[in-house]
Parts: C-alpha cells; structure tokens; sequence
C-alpha cells in the first residue's frame, strides 16, 4: 500500500504589514476579508441605526429596540383600542339597521290584517274598511284633502313593505271615475310611541304600487291624503287597496 501523504503545516510569515485583526491582532495583508491566523471577520459591517419608537408599535411582531419606551406604546395601544370602541358604539345604530334591512330582503314578507281601521271622513257608501277587505272595485272615499285612515293591528310587527292601489278601481277606466292623492303622509307608531313619518309619492295609474318601509314594533299606521288630482264637484278622493307585510 501507498504510504499516506503527510500534511506539512506552513508556517506563517510574520513579517507582513497591514491592517490588524480586531479579535487577534494579527496583521493582514490588504484585500484580505478574514484574518489568517484566527479568521475572524476583518471589516465588519456596521449595525443599522436603530427603529424610532412610533416604527415599533405596529405591527407588534416586530422587533422593538431597547431604548423605545414602553410607556409610550402601550398608551398608543389603549387610544386605538378606545377610538374603535367609540367607533363601534357610534355606529352600532346603523349596523343594526343594515342587518334588519338584509333580514327584510332575505326573507319572504307575508301579509297581515289590522284589527280595526278608522276613518276621520268617509263619503257614504265607501266607508274605510274598504281598503282592507281585499277587493279591488270596491274604495275608501273621502270629501277633502287633509282626510286621514287609521289601521290598528292586534300585536306589535315589523312592517317591511305597503301595498297601495289608488283610485277608485285597479282598472283603467273605473280609475279615472274618481279623484286621486298623488302623495300620502305615513304616520307609523311603535308600541313604545315612537312616531316614524314619511311623504309618499304615488303614480296617477291604476294598479299596486309597493312601498318599502323597514320599520319594527308598529301598532298603528295612519296615511293622510294630500296632493289631490281630479277633484271637482260631485267627485271625491278614493282609495281602493292597502296592503300591509310583516316579515316572515
């Protein structure tokens, strides 16, 4: 067999000039990254300056230096936690609006009857009841603007849409027999006696016109006659149809 090699150990010159190791120093010639004697890293990079505070807080993963204060950060922390409680509280109203509003259109609303309706003019022959007994010849009819149809419910609902048909028919040429309001004022009464009120605009034309309404907890709801077209002697205002929807 072969003999095997012997590793000779060079020696190393001591006569070299240059810049000195930091950790041994050896001197070492220029150009040299690591020391020859010990291999140490003979220029160093330099660490980055270190993060201002507020470059610390967010996001908490980061590294924070040492010097940052604690007090500060943890005071940053607590107003931002404090402004999104104040933000949910403000807005709490309205999520809980946007919320009943996605339930209203999930769902498929079904109709409900009121217990009584009360009329403060009624022309004879057409009394108020007309409007709920679901017939659309028969009308409510009323001398003036200004009259005004009360519906009271048994028990308190949350009233998603209104079906009005006006005039005196939902055909056309019974409709134009009588006088019509063009807009309606919507008096809505919760059962703790909020009132909620709205102008609605109606279309001169026979058939429904659905109005959306979104309100909860109603018992009454009244609807006042304004806007009058046609009225002339020996005619009245007439209303032939309402409708009422609760959420199913």
């Amino acid at each position: 067999m072969a003999p095997r090699p012997t590793v000779r150990p060079v020696a190393v010159p001591d006569d070299v000039t240059g810049t000195p190791c930091p950790a041994c120093g050896t001197p070492n010639p220029p150009g040299r990254r690591f020391c020859r004697r010990c291999a140490a890293v003979l220029n160093p990079e330099e660490k980055p300056p270190p993060l201002p505070w507020w470059r610390t807080v967010w996001p908490f993963r980061r590294r924070a230096r040492a010097s940052s204060g604690r007090a500060v950060r943890l005071l940053v922390i607590l107003a931002v936690v404090a402004a999104l409680c104040a933000g949910g509280l403000l807005l709490l109203p309205a999520g809980r609006a946007l919320i009943e509003d996605t339930r209203d259109k999930l769902g498929k609303p079904k109709p409900i009857t009121p217990v009584s309706v009360e009329a403060s003019d009624e022309v004879p022959g057409h009394p108020a009841r007309n409007t709920t007994d679901g017939l659309s010849n028969r009308y409510w009819g009323a001398s003036a603007e200004g009259a005004s149809v009360t519906y009271t419910f048994r028990r308190p609902f949350r009233l998603v849409d209104l079906l009005v048909t006006n005039g005196a028919s939902a055909s056309a040429q019974p409709y134009a027999r009588q006088a019509r309001a063009l807009e309606l004022e919507l008096e809505v009464t919760t059962q703790d006696g909020t009132r909620h009120t709205r102008k609605l605009t109606l279309g001169d034309k026979p058939g429904p016109q659905p109005v959306p309404t979104g309100i909860s907890d109603v018992k009454t709801v009244r609807l006042v006659l304004r806007s009058p077209t046609g009225l002339a002697p020996g005619r009245h205002l007439a209303l032939a149809e309402v409708e009422f929807f609760q959420r199913s």
